[in-house]
């Protein structure tokens, strides 16, 4: 029995069921907060929820859970984009590993999070705030891993499969630790954590077997190509008859193959009679 699932039969009573949806109604709750009191001077809601590290430290301790909540995306279409396709690839994944499994899964992603705030912060000295949008992204990838060949339909038109969006998302990863600051580069780190813990193993299997393939195709190009004999008369083959002793012709011109039946039988074949052959052909 694996360990998620001695877990599970110990403490999967625990698990939130459709914690994808109670997400989601937080985000929305905050999207319409921060629209109402934006209206007003100082009235930055999403501010007072992010995930800052200096504060939290200051004793502003909720923003250790709030910053779950604070939506990813500010623009109301890609916001509910966001939101639907969320729903969409979490409750997918909560139905095919468990309810407890989904929970495990995003609550590795947070605490990596939250460990890599704190150690982005202490290293730069930097008070800057965690993203969530990473590890919401890690539901993506950890989407796209387990149904690879799900078709999208970008802006409802175009058609493309899945496991080239998530190439795209982990391209995007990359280059943003690349260019980002400190804190993109800390959050990067800890919210795909969740996902290699869960798909370490596949992964390093799926390296080992492509590994496996590329040794057996290297040997087979550098092993000597098997010699088919074929009879000119009949077509008999080596292949179809194995244990026919096929000879070739001295008197023919060029390397032409004979059965035992028609090697004695068979009317030779001179340069002069294969290059008129040719033309005629």
């Amino acid at each position: 029995m694996s360990l998620l699932s001695r877990l599970n039969s110990r403490f999967g009573r625990f698990a939130v069921p459709n914690l994808t949806v109670i997400l989601i109604i937080g985000q929305v709750f905050l999207y319409v907060a921060q629209y109402i009191q934006g209206q007003q001077a100082n009235g930055d809601v999403l501010n007072k929820v992010r995930l800052f590290p200096a504060e939290v430290l200051s004793g502003e301790v909720w923003r250790l859970a709030t910053f779950l909540f604070d939506p990813p995306i500010t623009n109301l279409i890609f916001a509910f984009l966001f939101w639907y396709l969320f729903y969409f690839m979490g409750t997918t994944l909560e139905a095919t590993w468990g309810t407890f499994r989904y929970n495990v899964f995003l609550l590795v992603g947070y605490v990596a999070c939250l460990i890599g705030a704190f150690v982005t912060y202490f290293a730069s000295g930097m008070n800057l705030p965690a993203n969530n949008g990473f590890l919401y992204g890690t539901v993506f990838l950890a989407f796209a891993r387990l149904y690879p060949d799900f078709v999208m339909y970008i802006m409802f038109i175009l058609p493309v499969k899945i496991k080239w969006l998530a190439w795209l998302i982990w391209i995007g990863y990359g280059i943003r630790f690349l260019t980002g600051d400190w804190m993109e580069k800390g959050m990067i780190v800890a919210s795909v954590a969740n996902y290699f813990l869960f798909f370490g193993s596949d992964i390093w299997r799926s390296m080992k077997q492509g590994h496996r393939r590329m040794k057996h195709q290297a040997k087979s190009l550098q092993a000597p190509q098997r010699i088919v004999h074929k009879c000119a008369v009949c077509g008999l083959t080596s292949d179809t008859s194995p244990q026919t002793q096929f000879r070739y012709c001295s008197k023919c011109d060029g390397e032409r193959c004979y059965c035992p039946e028609h090697l004695q039988n068979h009317e030779h074949i001179t340069r002069e009679v294969a290059v008129s052959g040719d033309k005629r052909g």
